[in-house]
């Protein structure tokens, strides 16, 4: 269950909380109820994020030597930050993805939106199979937020390939040679972030003014370009594949009885990108009914706790604006809920108002394929064609 969790989320069997052994025979408590998810998101000091970006299969010590000699380090930054310097480095990285200067960049995407839909249009209409993924969805978040943080003009290819490898070295089950591999497709990436930190503008520039050191600067851009944009690329995929098939949604759309908003909201309680988050009980502890230990990992299943009846009314049905739509915890809760929220939600909005039109004269070619991991969907291409 645990690295297929996102396909399993409508199983009825699952207790509130559940004793799971993983692929290498770690032992997790794996939470499923809405509200017990919450609980643990809320309470940082009982449950904390320590263990967030640990790695689920043990890196060996040759792919360890690999990271070393890029002189690799991941300090706690964001997602893995407990202590006392969260507060300020979050509120840097929230300040660069202010809900004003997201809105600033909607004109902007919004015609490159439009630009890749026509070329899309016409090579539909020329009878072409197109794969959203590849031509509309994989890169726009990654050149939205360069401009919010003013990255460099960094390869497009190079950044996404890092992030799908940074993503499957620490979540998925793997074996010594491919965790070699991507250790060293990370490690060169890391190297080039050392050298943004030391001298880039924007929120490295701001993070360096606050008196953080470079690793501190590099570890938040390493979150931001795995999980900043990575995810949106995948939730866009995975979005536009589920309303291909929903046209009820679709014509509620065309005719205005639904909203836009609302529907990326039930997308991300229905197909959120990160289907699992970790946190590590720091102290004896009871969730539920059930005892925790101190030192016990814990495994919160968000998919299913969007699927809880006890949080949303119509708990497996896509239907926008329903009662507990919104309540779903795609982001998180708590100090460390996702700070890029409403940059996901205007990405997505976007995406979905322009191509809505599209998706309803098109059939489904090739779903989208997602590889084993304990977190992250990762959808890998979403090809259609002309009815």
């Amino acid at each position: 269950m645990l690295f297929r969790s996102w396909a399993q989320t409508t199983d009825a069997r699952w207790p509130d909380v559940a004793r799971v052994a993983d692929h290498v025979g770690v032992e997790h408590l794996v939470v499923t109820r809405h509200a017990l998810v919450r609980e643990v998101l809320t309470d940082p000091v009982t449950y904390r994020p320590d263990n967030a970006l640990d790695a689920v299969t043990p890196i060996p010590v040759a792919a360890l030597r690999v990271l070393a000699g890029h002189r690799f380090r991941l300090p706690p930054t964001l997602a893995n930050n407990g202590g006392a310097s969260h507060p300020q480095i979050r509120a840097i990285v929230a300040e660069a993805l202010h809900p004003t200067r997201v809105a600033a960049q909607r004109p902007w995407l919004t015609g490159l939106v439009r630009e890749r839909l026509t070329a899309i249009g016409a090579a539909l209409d020329a009878g072409a199979p197109v794969d959203l993924y590849a031509e509309l969805a994989a890169d726009l978040p990654l050149l939205v937020l360069a401009r919010l943080v003013e990255l460099p003009d960094a390869p497009v290819g190079a950044v996404k390939e890092f992030a799908r490898a940074a993503l499957e070295l620490f979540w998925a089950p793997l074996d010594a040679d491919r965790q070699a591999a991507l250790a060293a497709e990370v490690g060169r990436f890391h190297r080039v972030l050392r050298e943004f930190a030391e001298t880039g503008g924007g929120l490295a520039g701001s993070l360096r003014a606050a008196g953080h050191p470079p690793d501190v600067v590099v570890g938040a851009l390493f979150f931001l370009l795995v999980a900043g944009q990575e995810t949106t690329s995948q939730f866009l995929t995975l979005l536009l594949h589920r309303l291909a098939g929903e046209p009820a949604v679709l014509a509620g759309l065309r005719g205005g009885t639904v909203a836009v908003a609302d529907v990326v909201e039930e997308g991300l309680r229905l197909e959120p990108p990160i289907v699992t988050w970790r946190r590590v009980a720091a102290v004896d502890a009871t969730l539920g009914a059930t005892a925790v230990p101190a030192g016990t990992s814990i495994v919160l299943w968000l998919a299913r706790a969007g699927r809880d009846p006890a949080a949303v009314e119509a708990p497996d049905e896509f239907r926008p604006g329903q009662r507990g739509s919104r309540r779903h915890l795609a982001f998180g809760a708590g100090a460390h809920r996702c700070v890029g929220d409403q940059l996901a939600r205007m990405e997505a909005a976007v995406v979905v108002g322009e191509t809505a039109p599209l998706l309803d004269g098109v059939t489904v070619v090739r779903e989208p394929w997602c590889p084993d991991n304990l977190t992250f969907r990762m959808p890998d291409a979403f090809v259609v064609q002309r009815r």
